[in-house]
C-alpha cells in the first residue's frame, strides 16, 4: 500500500514539529522530522548558501528513510494497525522559501526534488502562535513572519495538491488537522477498497 504524505509547512516558531508528533501518535504512524535542525546544532546556527544543498539532501534522505520504515513496520503482522500516513515536519517547498529568502535565489537541485516530489496534502500552519525563541531561529519580527506566511500560501494556491491552513491554539489545530487528515485516509481507504 503505498504511503500517503501529509507535509506541514509555515515559518518558524509556528508549532510544525509539535503538530506533526501529536498527528503521529494520533494516527498511530511516523513522523519524519526537520534534518535542518539535526545538521544546524551539529554545525552551528550560521550557514551558507551551499549549507541549503546539503540540508535539501539530508531531508530527502530522511524522508525515504521513513517511507521505507513506515512500509516495512506496516507490513509486520504485529503491526497492523499502523496506518500507512507519514506526516513531515518540511519538505523542498520550505527550504526553497529559506533560500530566496535569505540569499536571493535557489539551487536547481532544490527546484528539481520540489517538482518531483509526491504529497497527498499540505497543512500551512498560521502565525498566530506566540512567537517562541530559540537559538535557530531568526525572523521574530510580525512582517517578515507575515511575509513568509504569504510566500507559502502563494505556492501553494499554486499547485494542484490540496492544502489547508491550521489555525488556533494547539488544541484546536490538532483538531483542524485531524479533520483534514481523516478525510485523505477515509478517501483512500474508499478507493482501494473499490479497487480490491
Amino acid at each position: 500500500m503505498q504511503v500517503k504524505k501529509v507535509i506541514i509547512l509555515g515559518p518558524e516558531s509556528t508549532g510544525k514539529s509539535t503538530l506533526c508528533e501529536q498527528l503521529a501518535t494520533h494516527f498511530n504512524t511516523l513522523w519524519c522530522p526537520e534534518f535542518a535542525r539535526q545538521y544546524l546544532e551539529q554545525n552551528g546556527p550560521s550557514y551558507t548558501y551551499d549549507d541549503l544543498l546539503i540540508i535539501a539532501n539530508g531531508q530527502l534522505s530522511l524522508e525515504e528513510k521513513y517511507t521505507k520504515e513506515l512500509n516495512k513496520t506496516k507490513s509486520s503482522e504485529k503491526h497492523q494497525t499502523f496506518n500507512s500516513v507519514l506526516f513531515l515536519d518540511t519538505d523542498m517547498h520550505v527550504i526553497k522559501v529559506w533560500s530566496e529568502f535569505v540569499f536571493g535565489k535557489c539551487h536547481s537541485f532544490i527546484l528539481d526534488k520540489l517538482a518531483d516530489q509526491h504529497a497527498d496534502l499540505y497543512l500551512l500552519c498560521n502565525i498566530d502562535l506566540p512567537w517562541v525563541m530559540d537559538n535557530l531561529r531568526e525572523y521574530p519580527d510580525l512582517e517578515s513572519r507575515q511575509q513568509l506566511f504569504h510566500i507559502y500560501k502563494d505556492l501553494l494556491e499554486n499547485q494542484k495538491i490540496p492544502y489547508r491552513i491550521i489555525s488556533g491554539n494547539n488544541e484546536q489545530r490538532m483538531n483542524e488537522a485531524i479533520g483534514e487528515v481523516d478525510q485523505i485516509i477515509l478517501q483512500h481507504q474508499a478507493t482501494t477498497s473499490f479497487g480490491d
